[in-house]
């Protein structure tokens, strides 16, 4: 069973049957029932058109519940007449579903995994086993959100931002489970940028590229954490590095620069240096000041913190941070960086220390620790 064929299908299929009349929750179950059909019955015996044989199971499925089921009478009239099995029709309607799974009254997480189930064709279980959940707890959310966007017009207009912002926190969850959420974000991005010609689509895009070609490079053979700075570049994947650089360069053409675009030309810099001593850090520096004034972003001012650190000295980098809400996230974790740049080893062991008690992920917690062991080993020499 070819699973990423049926992967590439569902959208497309869940998008007919919508278009058709039913509502998004009903809709949603019936193309999966016709999913498990097809698991059971294509190995021995493939149709020529799959997504023909889909739209034709997954109608009937829904027709049959909305049948048995008293409540939705009217829509069962309105339904009444079945369309004849043949060829499905070719127009795509995947992006109207990237835009009913980001509506607005949907919270961040709940958009994400509907955007999962719904267009990325991934089962609860594989969506609840990337994010650490019990599968119950995952369709729980799934359920409340499809009951959520089941009376949203499929054509209403969409917001691009809100799309994106999905994408994004998808790509942001990394690797974890049985499901690597960044290429899954990634594929997910793609298939939005054949369907959408915008700018800020590419620049998601190559934002992730150029991220991902990282991977291989950032944790260490027994799985800890390999800093930017410390990675081994030879490992980084050129192939995706190229793609990402020509997808910005294309999208920065065509200025209607956003922060997409402004984060991916971040990256982009740090691609390009064959080692870290040999980074552009005073243009990175001013692409953070375009970010923060596109955003107004606090995790953007504490990244400029680093940057300004590396560009101007460390001194200079724990002056903007000052600016910057101590609350926030890793902002201890910056301030022992620059710290120990300064020549503080005592207050940078203080800090990193600290910052490991509220880090958001073991791998993460287990660096810093390390870095606050490593100070204080050499405080003790």
């Amino acid at each position: 069973m070819d699973e990423a064929l049926l992967r590439s299908l569902t959208p497309g299929v869940l998008a007919v049957l919508v278009r058709r009349g039913a509502d998004f929750a009903a809709a949603e179950d019936a193309v999966q029932e016709a999913l498990v059909e097809a698991v059971r019955g294509w190995p021995a015996d493939p149709p020529r058109d799959a997504k023909g044989w889909l739209v034709t199971v997954a109608w009937r499925k829904f027709l049959d519940q909305a049948r048995a089921d008293a409540a939705r009478r009217r829509r069962e009239a309105a339904a009444e007449e079945e369309p004849a099995p043949g060829p499905a029709p070719s127009a795509d309607d995947t992006l109207q579903l990237y835009f009913l799974c980001a509506h607005p009254s949907l919270t961040p997480s709940s958009a994400v995994a509907l955007t999962l189930r719904a267009v990325g064709g991934l089962t609860t279980r594989q969506i609840a086993a990337a994010y650490l959940v019990p599968e119950a707890t995952m369709a729980q959310r799934i359920s409340r959100a499809k009951r959520t966007v089941s009376g949203v017009p499929f054509d209403r207009p969409g917001d691009v931002a809100t799309v994106l912002r999905v994408l994004y926190l998808v790509f942001n969850e990394g690797y974890s489970g049985d499901l690597d959420l960044a290429a899954e974000a990634i594929r997910l991005t793609r298939q939005l940028a054949a369907a959408l010609d915008h700018p800020e689509v590419a620049g998601l895009l190559a934002l992730m590229l150029l991220h991902h070609a990282r991977r291989a490079a950032r944790t260490a053979p027994d799985g800890s954490l390999v800093p930017l700075a410390a990675q081994d570049r030879g490992r980084w994947d050129t192939g995706l590095i190229a793609e990402g650089v020509a997808l910005l360069q294309a999208a920065l053409a065509r200025d209607r620069l956003g922060e997409y675009q402004t984060q991916a030309a971040i990256a982009a810099l740090h691609a390009d240096a064959p080692t870290a001593g040999e980074t552009d850090w005073v243009q990175i520096v001013e692409w953070y000041d375009e970010l923060v004034r596109l955003t107004g972003s606090p995790v953007a001012r504490l990244n400029r913190a680093v940057a300004v650190g590396e560009a101007d000295g460390p001194r200079a980098g724990l002056a903007a941070l000052a600016e910057v809400d101590p609350a926030l996230p890793r902002y201890t974790a910056v301030a022992a960086y620059l710290h120990e740049r300064d020549g503080d080893p005592a207050a940078a062991a203080r800090l990193y220390a600290e910052a490991a008690r509220t880090a958001p992920s073991l791998a993460e917690r287990a660096h810093l620790t390390r870095q606050a062991a490593r100070l204080n080993a050499r405080e003790d020499r």
